[in-house]
């Protein structure tokens, strides 16, 4: 039975006629071997090439060489790790390969061009912006509560090290990701309706509130916030920011020239926001209520 013309192009065959295939190979290792008919317009005569047939297979090729740069960021002992270029496809280069080979004036064997694909934090950025704190906030929780602190923690993780540059729309929901089992969320309390519940991910409010009053003590422009429907004991009343994946969502925007670098953690029964800038930033802070003695004990 004869393969499909997509199976054919991302399996590594056996070329039927070597005058025919093209070896497709990445740092040396041989990824797809294809042939001039999956490309071929049914049409005798001079060879056609199948347009659309074509763009199908480039994008396949793109998403499966594709590898992602990779952010510097500060570990836990406030040492700069850095960052990695990654790589994609150099569409242009390889279809001026491809077309001399369709056509017969190239190679049967193609490197796959790549163009680097810079990190968009990269190690000198962050000690330029690492220097000064112009916002914090600390709220609390009981750490008895495994699977609340267990998402308090993995939240906490996917804003930590994230840099908010001059202008841009920082938005929760699109940073942390929808919260799933597959994740390694697990099901906590949450409020629904004014109703206390369980759901996936509860607890991850807890860090959106702080991250809230930490950005409204930095003197950032909140575009989005929304209050529960009842009141948590983790910080004072209408002091807190409600998210969920398929409603609220926490969001604000960088409005100082300079970028913004978000450090969260979970230590132990506290959950730590703070934000940092270059020493030349002139930023204007705001008073935000402290959290109340009840929110610690709870």
């Amino acid at each position: 039975m004869k393969l499909s013309w997509i199976t054919g192009l991302l399996l590594l065959i056996q070329p039927l006629n070597h005058s025919d295939s093209l070896t497709l190979t990445q740092h040396g290792k041989t990824i797809a071997v294809v042939h001039r008919t999956d490309f071929t317009m049914p049409l005798p005569g001079t060879p056609i090439m199948n347009a659309e047939k074509y763009n199908q297979f480039i994008n396949q090729l793109d998403q499966k060489t594709y590898e992602a740069p990779v952010n510097a960021r500060i570990n836990d002992q406030g040492t700069i790790i850095q960052g990695k270029t990654g790589h994609r496809l150099d569409r242009v280069s390889f279809k001026e390969q491809f077309y001399a080979y369709f056509f017969g004036k190239g190679p049967s064997k193609i490197e796959i061009p790549e163009m680097n694909v810079y990190p968009r934090v990269d190690s000198e950025l962050l000690a330029h912006i690492r220097v000064k704190q112009i916002g914090q906030y600390v709220t609390y929780f009981n750490a008895r509560n495994q699977s609340r602190a267990h998402n308090i923690s993995l939240a906490a993780q996917a804003i930590n090290n994230y840099v908010v540059f001059p202008n841009e729309t920082f938005s929760f929901n699109q940073v942390v990701g929808i919260r799933t089992a597959e994740k390694g969320y697990k099901r906590a309390p949450v409020i629904v309706k004014g109703e206390l519940s369980e759901g996936i991910g509860g607890g991850i409010c807890q860090v959106s509130s702080t991250l809230f009053n930490a950005v409204d003590r930095a003197g950032l422009r909140i575009v989005e916030r929304f209050s529960h429907s009842r009141s948590v004991p983790y910080v004072p009343p209408g002091r807190d920011a409600t998210v969920s994946w398929y409603g609220p969502d926490f969001r604000f925007q960088n409005k100082y020239n300079q970028p913004i670098l978000i450090r969260a953690k979970k230590y132990g029964g506290s959950m730590v926001v703070m934000l940092y800038s270059s020493d030349v930033i002139n930023y204007e802070p705001r008073k935000v209520p402290g959290v109340s003695t009840r929110a610690k004990r709870n």
